[in-house]
């Protein structure tokens, strides 16, 4: 088996979409460098980079939320990755269990698993 090269472009970003391994539900996207997969890799832990940060960063490392890395795939064309996940407590940082909780119209959709102030004091 070869390992697959990931093309992570100029900016030496790929994006990366969060997915609950067990129910397929899409909890985010965030990007991926290449110190971020490798974390990934070796920790079984999430890690994204923050292009607002300019910085590697651990899922839940500060909420504790948590998303236990079950695979990583990779697409077609090698600049996209999909993290399978074990997500503990919510993904999004307003408090919501994905980050798509609302529809273009407004509409909430999502649940809300913790309140996001008591979190990010």
């Amino acid at each position: 088996m070869t390992e697959i090269a990931v093309d992570f472009g100029e900016d030496g970003l790929v994006p990366a979409v969060a997915q609950d391994a067990e129910t397929g539900e899409v909890l985010m996207l965030a990007y991926v460098s290449p110190e971020a997969l490798e974390q990934t890799r070796e920790t079984g832990l999430a890690h994204y980079y923050s292009r607002s940060r300019d910085e590697l960063w651990q899922k839940g490392g500060t909420s504790g939320h948590v998303q236990h890395v079950d695979e990583v795939r990779v697409d077609c064309d090698a600049d996209t990755l999909l993290y399978l996940v074990d997500q503990e407590g919510g993904a999004c940082h307003t408090g919501h269990r994905s980050c798509f909780y609302r529809t273009v119209e407004g509409e909430n959709v999502g649940e809300q698993v913790f309140d996001p102030e008591a979190v990010y004091e």
